[in-house]
Formats: C-alpha cells, structure tokens, sequence
C-alpha cells in the first residue's frame, strides 16, 4: 500500500514539475522558433522555412543596438553595485545581535515596494533634486530592485563559512582582515558570482522603474514596448531569441565550471 501511495506521490510531483517547467519555458521557446520566420507574422516556421535574416538585419537597427548597450551599461553598474553592497550588508548581518532581524527587514524592504511606485518616488527625488533623467538615475533604481535579491543570495552562500573555520584563523595569529581574504571569500565567491549575474539580469529587464528614470536614456526594453505598440517588427523577435540563447550559454558555462571545480576537490 506505501509503494503505491509513493508511486502516486512520485507521479504527481513530476507532472506539477513538467507542467511549471512547460509554462515557464514555452514562451521563450517560442519567441526563439518566431525569430528564425522568414514571413512577418510572429508564427512558427517550418523546418524547411528557418532563416536567419533578422538576425542579419539586427545590427542595422540602431536604436535597438543603442538601447541594448545602454541596458548592458546600466546592468553592470547595478550588478557590481548591488554585488559589494550585498556583501558589505551581509558582513554587517553577523555582526550585528538584538537587531540582526531588523536589520534583515531594511535590507530587504525595496522587493515588496511596487515598481511603479518606487519609480515615481525617486523620479520625484531626482527632480526635486535637480538631478536630471541619466543611466546614474536608472542604475539607482535598479540598484533598490536588485540588491535585496543579491543580498539573499550572498547571506545563503555564508552557510558554508563555519564560525570553527575562523576560530581556528584566529589561534593561527590571522587577523580579520586576513581571515575574511582566505577564508570567507573564496567559500562564498560562487554567491558572489551568482548574485552578480542575478543582478544584472534583473537590471536588464526592468521595465517599470527604467520608464519613470530613464528620460532619453531608453532602455531595451522600453525600444521593444515601444516597437510591440508601434507594430512589431521581427526585428525584435531576433533580439529576444539572441537575449535567450546568450542568456542560456552563459548559465550553461557557470554550471559546467562549477561542477569541474567540484569534482577537483
């Protein structure tokens, strides 16, 4: 009877799993299928149909190519941004005691705020302030968006730093300076690098706070709402399915690093 209640058990979690995974999966999927039509209608090609022809048009779109280095430059700036300041908040978690928990709760009170509304407010700042609509003001926003999602990540990576590990730092004569170099970094560099490539990811697809601090400083996807209005053009379906397959290869070289790296321990 426990075999077959396990069985049940066993099949209802794959087919929750398969079912999340097709609805997560499917629309990309099925913008990259759209970007390979030759026709103008966002449908799937046949086999014998598949082109390359807006990929080739791509680079000849400059307001798309502008805006993807903006975001690009404006993605970076968030990720090493939201990455040291993640750090240096998780560093001052574990030092702290009776407020370690609210300290938590002002680190990661940014997520819960609504774009629109955190983007409105620090529009409203940045005028009131003289500080005119630039990449610094949309690199501000974002960094409020990203940084209590780096911040988790790197506090979960500080599970693998055992207080033993620095204590024995510590009879050894090491400093905590010399401790935090040898000890704590290279155990949470693979957080580090994680929440590095969560924040510029989140960074570059951010639509609500970028359109209320971006001014002229349009970015991706602030050119491809725009065009999505204004009549798409597959132009930007070739762009989706780049995004995507870049995206997928850098994720797919992470995980084959990590696990040559694991297996040479």
């Amino acid at each position: 009877m426990r075999g077959v209640e396990g069985r049940i058990n066993r099949i209802l979690i794959w087919t929750v799993t398969v079912v999340g995974l097709v609805a997560i999966y499917a629309p990309p999927l099925y913008l990259l299928g759209v970007s390979f039509n030759p026709s103008l209608q966002p449908g799937l090609p046949s086999v014998s149909d598949l082109t390359l022809k807006w990929y080739q048009d791509l680079p000849s779109d400059t307001a798309l190519m502008a805006a993807l280095w903006q975001s690009g430059s404006v993605a970076l700036l968030t990720a090493i941004g939201a990455t040291l300041l993640s750090l240096l908040a998780a560093l001052a978690y574990f030092e702290l005691r009776k407020t370690r928990d609210l300290w938590f709760l002002v680190v990661i009170l940014p997520m819960f705020v609504p774009g629109v509304i955190q983007g409105l407010a620090l529009s409203t700042v940045f005028a009131r302030s003289g500080i005119k609509p630039s990449s610094m003001t949309i690199a501000a926003g974002h960094l409020l968006w990203a940084m209590p999602f780096a911040f988790i990540v790197i506090l979960t990576a500080f599970s693998a730093v055992r207080p033993v590990f620095l204590m024995a730092a510590a009879d050894l004569g090491a400093g905590r300076w010399r401790q935090f170099r040898d000890i704590t970094l290279p155990l949470i560099r693979p957080g580090l690098v994680s929440a590095f490539i969560f924040s510029f990811l989140l960074s570059l697809n951010e639509f609500t706070r970028a359109f209320y601090l971006a001014g002229r400083q349009n970015t991706l996807p602030i050119v491809l709402f725009g065009k999505m209005n204004g009549g798409a053009s597959p132009v930007i379906y070739a762009m989706s399915g780049a995004i995507f397959i870049v995206s997928v290869f850098c994720v797919a070289v992470i995980v084959a690093f990590a696990g040559a790296k694991a297996k040479t321990r």
